[in-house]
């Protein structure tokens, strides 16, 4: 903006500003050849009149000096027309059709003498010659005698308004040349601390807690920027730590005593009546749905603080990978479990979760381990939730934003109060279950920028709907099907 503003200010001032004065040497240029003219002819005048030729011959001479061309006629005006025109002096003139030019001056000149106004050179400018005619008339006003044609050679003129450009445009690149630097310079104490400020700022997205921006350069409102950058990652940095350290106290503060208490219980389950065993396994039962859930908290609290590291993770391969580990307890309760590819058919293998993936792959953006995480939890709440018979599938695709992974079965569903308060803590309708699994699903893809939804199964059911952000490859493909095996290795790259 700063050199636009500069160049836009130049052209309008500099530009106008030639223009103008070579105006002015041009017209100061003629001017002169007309006052030159008008001494050349009071010196002829006397020739013409018949006096000596002395001063003319000095007339020669200083023309010649000066490098112009002079012509000097001797002509009658009779009748409006010029009549006997006759070369008094004829040195160094272009060609031209002088006597045309002498009939327009004597013609001019004769209308002057009528109007009672004083007789002046007429000037016209051709090629690289400015001409000046001056009629020269016997005693004053007397008869016209001839005529005074100086050539003036425009050739010093040329070289001064050329020399004028050179030096007007010199100063408008010096002042340009100066404007970039002050430009560049300004820019850069600006750009520079901001591009570090946003390269800490990625920093810190991608779970470097301590990194800290550099405040010492650059413009007062960034460097506060920076100050309140860094005071905001120091918090982040104490909240995230203190978090950590929580759940650490947490795992050995309630593992360990629950633990112990099983011991205790088991032993004295065996060495009690069968009244009191009955009772004591009760009450085992619910210390083991006491671990599961403290277990389940624990899982719930470190989604939530988990800074994900992206990679590139085949999300396809994934999906028939979970299947495949999940398959016998599915073919234990009598449940069909499959994986598969939207637009890919695949062969039975990978519809049905066995053996190893081999088909397009489809590439996401997510935290190492998070998907398989997720996916365990649905499948396992799948499961847990369907009758013998019923479908589970795991569907991946590409999309415009990204990837989508859809876990859909055709159990009994959920009612849509039900779906609006699953994502919430220990919101389950199961007997055995804690009600966090899907507590867990939510905080992992949220964390790792993508979204969780669910939704009525057409037919009947319950549907997952996994959205994540794709893989950014320099193509601009998120992993679709069909992408060359290049931008596939280019994505795993990174």
């Amino acid at each position: 903006m700063l050199l636009a503003f500069t160049a836009i200010v130049l052209v309008g001032a500099v530009v106008p500003l030639t223009l103008n004065a070579t105006m002015h040497d041009r017209s100061s240029f003629i001017q002169a050849a007309a006052g030159q003219d008008r001494a050349d002819a009071a010196i002829a005048q006397a020739r013409l009149d018949g006096e000596a030729d002395q001063p003319l011959l000095a007339l020669i001479t200083q023309t010649r000096l000066g490098g112009d061309g002079l012509l000097v006629i001797a002509d009658k005006f009779v009748n409006g027309a010029c009549e006997n025109l006759t070369h008094v002096v004829s040195e160094d003139m272009p060609t031209g059709d002088w006597a045309q030019v002498a009939c327009q001056a004597d013609l001019q000149g004769r209308q002057a003498n009528l109007t009672g106004q004083p007789v002046e050179p007429t000037t016209q400018t051709t090629g690289s010659w400015v001409i000046a005619a001056m009629p020269i008339y016997q005693r004053g006003k007397g008869p016209l005698v001839g005529t005074v044609i100086l050539a003036k050679s425009t050739q010093s003129l040329d070289h001064e308004i050329f020399a004028l450009w050179i030096i007007l445009g010199t100063i408008a690149a010096v002042a340009m040349i100066a404007a970039a630097l002050m430009a560049f310079g300004l820019a850069r104490w600006v750009s520079r601390p901001l591009k570090g400020l946003d390269t800490v700022a990625r920093r810190l997205a991608d779970g470097d807690l301590a990194i800290r921006a550099k405040v010492g350069s650059g413009p007062p409102e960034l460097r506060r920027l920076g100050t309140t950058f860094n005071t905001m990652a120091g918090r982040l940095e104490a909240l995230v730590h203190g978090n950590r350290a929580v759940i650490a106290d947490v795992s050995h503060q309630l593992r360990t005593p629950l633990a112990a208490l099983r011991l205790r219980l088991d032993l004295l389950a065996a060495d009690t009546d069968p009244e009191t065993g009955h009772e004591l396994a009760g009450a085992l039962d619910e210390l083991a749905r006491l671990s599961r859930l403290v277990d389940g908290l624990l899982t719930v609290a470190r989604a939530e603080n988990v800074v994900p590291v992206p990679v590139v993770v085949d999300v396809a391969e994934v999906a028939s990978e979970r299947v495949v580990a999940w398959h016998p307890v599915a073919d234990d309760r009598s449940i069909i479990l499959v994986a598969a590819t939207a637009g890919n058919g695949g062969g039975l293998g990978s519809a049905l979760g066995v053996g190893r993936y081999t088909g397009t792959p489809v590439l996401a953006w997510i935290g190492e381990g998070h998907l398989e995480q997720i996916l365990d939890n649905l499948i396992a709440n799948a499961l847990e939730a369907l009758n013998p018979g019923n479908l589970v599938r795991l569907t991946t695709s590409v999309t415009a934003a990204g990837v989508r992974i859809t876990v859909s079965d055709n159990g009994p569903g959920m009612s849509a109060e039900d779906r609006d308060r699953a994502f919430l803590r220990f919101t389950t309708s199961s007997p055995n279950g804690t009600g966090l699994g899907l507590a867990i699903v939510h905080r992992l893809a949220i964390s790792n920028g993508g979204t969780a939804r669910l939704d009525e199964t057409p037919g009947g059911g319950l549907t997952v709907t996994l959205d994540f952000p794709g893989v950014p490859v320099t193509n601009g493909s998120a992993g679709a099907p069909g992408t060359s095996s290049t931008s596939i290795q280019d994505a795993i790259s990174l």
